[in-house]
């Protein structure tokens, strides 16, 4: 789930109300310019992931001469970040799914962003840089790193079926049956899927996958009128019907693979790199394992097929979030401005795992130019072309999260009506954006 984030802190809110960390009226800190920057990554201590974002520290230091020092934390991130509120001593910068601006923001963890002391705003893609703004056009995030979903297909297997690869969903829908159907891996038994699907309700994991399927068919879960506010969109006939389709995949087609309505990432990514699944809808982070698992000559990468409307996907990234009461707010901006770099964002790319760029948010910066690979010039032109981010409203977990519990629920009981469902879904959406304070009368 390219590392989303569903906020559970217990008592952040709170926690900031008595830190005084980024409310409205709290005095800026005394300014060293000096101090070294405390820079948090949630990752897991001791990897790949903390490693890149060390090396790239080193050569900030390197750069500007500004000290930074590297914390990653994965298990209880967000505890021990209200842990931190609460004693008015945030990090300085966390790195953070892009995503997570909505909730960041609404929690008063952050500075806002001007973009005129950031060095390179300039650069950055229109999709990367929107994404770093809320509703009111400021900018509270520094973009770093894009990714989108692509299809990843069993070659070998589709060789054997004698299918092209798929343009539209129902080449898709034929392919998966063929690989559910068709033994593709010669083993003689009835033991193969069409499709791996982490359909958990686990951090919203059935919506989050299906996003990729419902917005090329030109449904959404919310959609923003012209006054500016939020209604649910769930049981518009786009959505119904891209519901329907995908419900299809499950109950009537059978081609997900058993158990998908209980799984998030982990066993999904098994499901296809054990070979149990042949087609993957997902970003380009899993291309190392898979490449290791797997092999590269046994998968292709290819964009996901156009639905009713277009090819609209999923598009994710991290960005570097400056925290508010931070003593050194000229540091905080060089590294915005460097992490955004054309030199950052080369080195961020390099390496053959755990990359800390995905894709470049900087338009001048090739990816092709880093990796020869051809798939990652794949995963760059759907970001580019066909692909968007979840809006960024206060609080988007909830409304992932509802989204997820139906769309499982379908899934999982075949009997269900889904234009029902879907009602009763929009009724949940519309009370969330009413109590986020931007839901239309």
């Amino acid at each position: 789930m390219s590392r989303t984030l569903k906020w559970v802190a217990v008592g952040l809110g709170a926690a900031l109300a008595v830190g005084g960390c980024g409310t409205a009226g709290a005095p800026k800190a005394e300014q060293d310019s000096k101090a070294t920057l405390e820079l948090w990554t949630r990752t897991t201590p001791g990897g790949d992931g903390e490693k890149g974002m060390k090396k790239l520290a080193a050569a900030f230091e390197q750069a500007t001469g500004q000290k930074i020092e590297v914390t990653a934390i994965f298990d209880d991130f967000e505890t021990k970040l209200s842990q931190r509120a609460a004693q008015k001593d945030l990090p300085d910068i966390v790195m953070n799914d892009s995503s997570q601006l909505g909730t960041m923001l609404t929690q008063g963890i952050v500075r806002e962003v001007d973009p005129a002391a950031v060095k390179g705003t300039d650069q950055l893609l229109e999709s990367a840089l929107a994404v770093a703004k809320s509703g009111d056009g400021k900018m509270y995030g520094v973009p770093y790193s894009a990714q989108a979903s692509a299809l990843l297909i069993r070659k070998d297997w589709r060789a054997k079926v004698g299918l092209p690869v798929p343009t539209d969903l129902t080449q898709f829908a034929a392919l998966a049956k063929a690989f559910t159907t068709k033994d593709p891996d010669g083993n003689g038994k009835n033991d193969t899927a069409g499709l791996a699907v982490p359909g958990s309700t686990k951090r919203g994991y059935a919506s989050w996958y299906f996003s990729n399927f419902l917005w090329g068919a030109g449904g959404d879960f919310i959609a923003k009128g012209a006054d500016g506010k939020y209604k649910p969109a769930m049981s518009t006939p786009e959505s119904v019907a891209a519901t329907k389709w995908f419900r299809d995949l499950a109950c009537t087609d059978k081609v997900i693979q058993p158990g998908a309505a209980t799984m998030d990432t982990p066993p999904t990514n098994e499901t296809f790199e054990s070979g149990k699944a042949g087609m993957y809808v997902v970003g380009p982070y899993l291309m190392p394992r898979f490449d290791g698992s797997l092999g590269k000559d046994k998968y292709e990468v290819v964009p996901v097929p156009k639905g009713a409307k277009d090819s609209t996907v999923l598009a994710e990234g991290g960005s570097a979030y400056l925290m508010a009461g931070s003593k050194n707010e000229a540091g905080q901006n060089a590294w915005a401005s460097y992490i955004i770099s054309p030199e950052a964002q080369t080195l961020g790319m390099q390496g053959e795992k755990a990359f800390n760029v995905q894709l470049p948010v900087n338009k001048t910066v090739d990816v092709s130019s880093v990796r020869k690979d051809p798939r990652w010039k794949v995963y760059a032109e759907v970001y580019r072309d066909h692909s968007r981010y979840a809006p960024s409203i206060p609080n988007w977990t909830p409304i992932r999260q509802a989204s997820a519990d139906t769309v499982n629920a379908l899934i999982a009981d075949c009997g269900l009506d889904v234009a029902a469902e879907l009602t009763k879904l929009d009724g949940k959406l519309a009370e969330s954006l009413k109590q986020q304070g931007i839901g239309a009368s």
